[in-house]
């Protein structure tokens, strides 16, 4: 029996939790199995154009000033009559402004399976902490995008019974490039005779931080960065991504000295391009849920040093796939990108390894077979007559 599915997205701009929405709205489309829509807090973004290739042009967008004025009632109240206008059986949130906004109006719909997600650790001041466990109250199941994230929504008093881990998928294609080397570098304008130790991460601060703060935190990796040049001359560094942090980012690798060694690409449209030509890749957040830039170095054949923080260690086996330091270790950090450095073979050990372990573990076919599951297993609990018919399409209830 087919159902209607809403998946309410934050924007379409590049983050982690965009992609993996999108993603998922993408597998939902290609099983045929339920009537896929999508609504959005914000209309705008790159990941848009991926949406309309599918066929999805009709996206209502539900704009917020803020959670506590007279406007925020006014659009839950419209959501509201837009899912029961469309009859949706299933809704779907994945950030923290769509988990409180799309619960709530959910729940005023009446809307029979409600699902949000958890995709990040915890670094939300209290009062933000307060309001979205109660849109977890509304909720009959969290995601959890990790074990790590999980066992943090348990310590939060959500219950056991409530939350289900679903790790993220990673398309293979995404990784994949048609270019070569020389091809790539002129491209990205860098140059041929470099090694490149690369991080993609953004450069956005975080504001309710009493000072500006970027938990990807690239002035652990610039000073890392600086050591591991100390000692093999020809390797360099690129950041790729943006965000207002950005000109503090440059000023700091002046100050390092490894500014002409240091390439700033910007958003990177084609990653699997600029993986194809990295060495060796870094994470260097201070905190994480389960980072999607791990599981496309891995992927992509690369071997990984990152910091310990959320999920790392659940895709990141240490002497396995790559290295894992505490955060703000430049020191270590350094250390473990020097030795894959000077140790080619054990960098494409590691790398080999990691890509045999995404295709095993993090397959967009297993996340699509976990999220369906979990549909159907609360459909059936919601509407008990569709037992039986929902049963012939449920390969993992």
């Amino acid at each position: 029996m087919s159902y209607n599915a809403l998946q309410l997205i934050g924007s379409f701009h590049q983050g982690g939790s965009e992609r993996q929405a999108v993603q998922l709205t993408r597998l939902l489309l290609e099983g045929q199995r339920c009537n896929v829509s999508v609504a959005t807090l914000d209309r705008t973004g790159v990941l848009l154009d991926d949406l309309r290739r599918l066929g999805i042009d009709q996206i209502p967008e539900y704009r917020l000033n803020s959670f506590y004025d007279l406007h925020a009632a006014r659009q839950v109240s419209s959501f509201a009559r837009y899912l029961r206008k469309q009859q949706i059986d299933v809704i779907h949130t994945h950030d923290f402004y769509t988990n409180v906004f799309g619960m709530a109006a959910a729940a005023l719909a009446r809307v029979p399976v409600r699902i949000a997600s958890r995709r990040e650790s915890s670094v939300r001041p209290p009062s933000q902490l307060l309001v979205e466990r109660s849109a977890y109250r509304l909720a009959h199941t969290v995601v959890a995008n990790c074990e790590e994230v999980r066992q943090q929504l348990l310590r939060e008093g959500v219950p056991a019974q409530k939350v289900r881990t679903i790790y993220n998928g990673l398309d293979p294609a995404r990784v994949q490039t048609a270019h070569n080397r020389k091809e790539i570098l002129a491209a990205l304008g860098l140059p041929e005779e470099a090694r490149f130790v690369t991080i993609t991460a953004n450069m956005r601060a975080h504001v309710w931080k009493p000072e500006p703060a970027c938990y990807k935190d690239h002035p652990t990796f610039l000073r890392a960065a600086q050591k591991v040049y100390n000692k093999v001359s020809d390797a360099a560094f690129v950041i790729a991504g943006e965000g207002e942090l950005k000109e503090t980012t440059q000023k700091l690798a002046k100050d390092l000295g490894i500014s002409d060694r240091t390439f700033f690409i910007g958003r990177c449209q084609d990653i699997g391009s600029l993986l194809s030509v990295s060495e060796i890749c870094v994470l260097s957040s201070q905190a994480e849920g389960f980072a999607n830039a791990i599981l496309e170095y891995m992927a992509a054949g690369r071997p990984v040093v990152a910091t310990d923080v959320g999920g790392a260690r659940e895709a990141v086996v240490p002497n396995e796939t790559g290295y894992l330091v505490q955060p703000g270790d430049h020191n270590t950090m350094a250390d473990h990108i020097i030795s894959l450095l000077l140790q080619p073979e054990t960098a494409r050990r590691m790398g080999s390894n990691g890509r045999k372990l995404v295709s095993e573990k993090f397959s967009c076919q297993r996340q699509f077979q976990n999220v369906e599951g979990l549909y159907n297993q609360l459909l059936k609990v919601s509407r008990p007559s569709w037992v039986s018919e929902l049963s012939r399409v449920d390969p993992n209830s």
